[in-house]
């Protein structure tokens, strides 16, 4: 369900007995609405350098970021909930309750290496966070007699990196579709009508500012399939999809797995085949080429991302 601008919605699936998450708070229509603007705090640098041996100065090394941290501080309002103020301070108790319900996700937490999505709003833009709901304190309140509570509460994100809530995808065949070319007799004067096409089978745009994680879907049937995006990087297995079976390379951070019909086939991709952790797309025009023996032709490729953004 699309956003209100200015809205948050924390979402995670259920877990056994643990119940899911759909919390919706950022705006006063909502009944959760921020006092303050969300504060992000990025992550401390992870510098690699190291002193140069017997004089002055350091030598540069490789440096890695640290993940993004939301802060929210929410106004917890149902003073417009009852007539009486036994009735303000029940509704607001209760509410409170429901936003630490969503906050504590234990559904989650009990999951290695699954996040919760956060999605937001913000100027007609819709984006999302990867990670996991953290510390949640309501602070303590006289108000809350009366029918508000302010709280405090953090989400913990997987990278400093905002995605669009939008995926995009595309799909390649492993044959090109036709060109069809002209059909005889042809009278003049000769000319063209109908939509014309400039788009190569296989040609994505990325957007966003920074680069993405792509999600690649292979269906059978083939033999030794092999995902290629141009002049960048080439993955390829060392198995054969019937038809009907399909293998998903997922290298994003929170999965890493590569997967036949839900069975782990990581150990099917060649060496010559980079590490997941590079499979990113640049942002700009690219190139995605299936490769492949499939004497049928019906095999296919999917590949998902969403666009990146250094900020909201």
């Amino acid at each position: 369900m699309p956003l209100a601008e200015g809205e948050w919605n924390l979402q995670y699936a259920a877990n056994g007995i643990h119940p899911a998450a759909d919390f919706t708070f950022g705006t006063i229509a909502s009944g959760y609405y921020l006092l303050e603007p969300v504060e992000i705090a990025y992550g401390d640098m992870d510098a690699g350098d190291v002193a140069m041996p017997r004089e002055d100065g350091i030598r540069l090394g490789q440096d890695w970021k640290g993940p993004a941290t939301l802060t929210f501080e929410v106004g917890v309002d149902t003073v417009d909930d009852a007539p009486t103020a036994a009735g303000r301070h029940g509704a607001n108790l209760d509410a409170v309750s429901v936003m630490l319900q969503a906050w504590d996700g234990e559904a989650v937490r009990r999951r290695f290496g699954t996040p919760a999505v956060l999605r937001t709003m913000q100027a007609g833009r819709a984006r999302r966070f990867f990670g996991r709901p953290r510390k949640c304190a309501p602070a303590g309140s006289r108000l809350t007699r009366q029918g508000y509570t302010p709280v405090v509460a953090t989400f913990a994100c997987l990278d400093d990196t905002a995605y669009d809530d939008v995926e995009q995808n595309i799909r390649i065949d492993i044959i090109p579709a036709p060109h069809r070319g002209l059909v005889g007799p042809l009278t003049t004067p000769l000319s063209m009508t109908g939509a014309g096409s400039s788009k190569v089978p296989g040609e994505v745009l990325i957007r966003g500012s920074k680069p993405t994680w792509p999600v690649i879907t292979i269906f059978g049937p083939i033999a030794k399939p092999a995902c290629e995006l141009v002049g960048r990087w080439k993955v390829s297995l060392d198995l054969n999809l019937a038809a009907g079976e399909r293998v998903v390379i997922d290298p994003r951070p929170w999965a890493r797995t590569v997967l036949r019909n839900g069975a782990n086939v990581a150990g099917k991709v060649t060496r010559d085949s980079p590490v997941l952790a590079n499979l990113r797309l640049p942002v700009g025009r690219q190139d995605f080429i299936l490769r492949g023996s499939d004497p049928t032709g019906m095999a296919y490729m999917t590949v998902a991302w969403r666009d990146a953004y250094a900020y909201m």
